[in-house]
């Protein structure tokens, strides 16, 4: 007999950190089931064995975060995961906010690292009506001009084209409330770190208060056994998989040197943590957890 105390669930998804006076909260969106036929530059036989070392799953699973900020008085979200476009054991979200007591109508203001479905699937339900009536999406000007691209969709894949149309949803559902950038400081202490090649728009924000920092780097890495120790391992959905590499080798590099605090979308929840250089790539040191 089972007991009834036995959870089958975890509790919900939410990790705090503070960075200076900004309190950053990680929130799980849930996970899926990837492939390793969607990696690129790597020979087939190699990440199976980079997986079983780190004791990963195999078939590789694939973790979805999104990052809620308390910016003084504004209430920022990062992403928003993938609403109820990816599955069951995705779009946590929205229950993990409630956890927190956040509303919907609370969120003031949505960083978006980039218009694919698991960071902007939350925003939008099933009719492409806005989930956060008083927010402003701030995005990448890159993002609008090559998804509203028709030639971008003309020339689409059956399954890209979902990609496409959630994107171009989620803008004209928010239409008013979009703020383009490409440079700078977007709100008190967060800026812009142009990421490109993963889409052209690809951004991650940095975020300081103080003398404590830490860049939420969005899709840098997809599946930390592999691309930690091989930098040079793309995606296939990368929109330019050369220029992804040397973006996620640029900004590899800087995190190990510069000793900067990371948080990342696909990174293991609670997903914060520093990059060490080994041997001719890197490795991801989660940060302790601090009650």
């Amino acid at each position: 007999m089972t007991s009834a105390f036995r959870p089958t669930r975890q509790v919900p998804g939410v990790h705090h950190r503070a960075v200076g006076e900004v309190l950053v909260t990680a929130l799980n969106d849930g996970m899926f089931e990837a492939s390793f036929e969607w990696l690129t530059n790597i020979d087939p036989a190699e990440p199976a064995p980079l997986h079983a070392a780190s004791f990963r799953a195999i078939p590789p699973r694939i973790t979805v975060n999104a990052f809620l900020l308390h910016l003084g008085e504004q209430v920022v979200l990062v992403d928003s995961g993938c609403g109820g476009v990816m599955g069951p054991s995705l779009g946590r979200l929205a229950e993990n906010l409630a956890a927190m007591g956040v509303a919907p109508d609370a969120v003031d203001t949505v960083l978006v690292t980039h218009l694919h479905p698991d960071h902007v699937g939350g925003l939008v339900d099933a009719e492409g009506k806005a989930l956060l009536p008083n927010a402003e999406l701030i995005v990448h000007e890159a993002e609008p001009a090559f998804w509203q691209d028709d030639a971008v969709l003309t020339q689409a894949s059956e399954a890209d084209r979902g990609f496409i149309q959630l994107a171009r949803a989620t803008l004209e559902a928010y239409r008013g409330r979009v703020r383009l950038v490409a440079s700078g400081e977007v709100l008190p202490g967060v800026t812009v770190v142009p990421e490109p090649g993963h889409t052209p728009g690809h951004t991650g924000w940095l975020i300081g208060s103080g003398d404590d920092q830490v860049l939420i780097w969005g899709d840098i890495v997809h599946m930390p056994g592999v691309q930690f120790a091989r930098p040079g391992v793309g995606m296939g959905f990368d929109v330019d998989g050369a220029q992804a590499i040397a973006t996620r080798q640029r900004i590899l590099d800087m995190a190990a040197t510069d000793r900067l605090l990371v948080a990342g979308m696909h990174l293991d929840f609670p997903a914060f943590g520093h990059v060490a250089r080994l041997g001719d790539g890197y490795a991801f040191v989660p940060e302790v957890w601090m009650p």
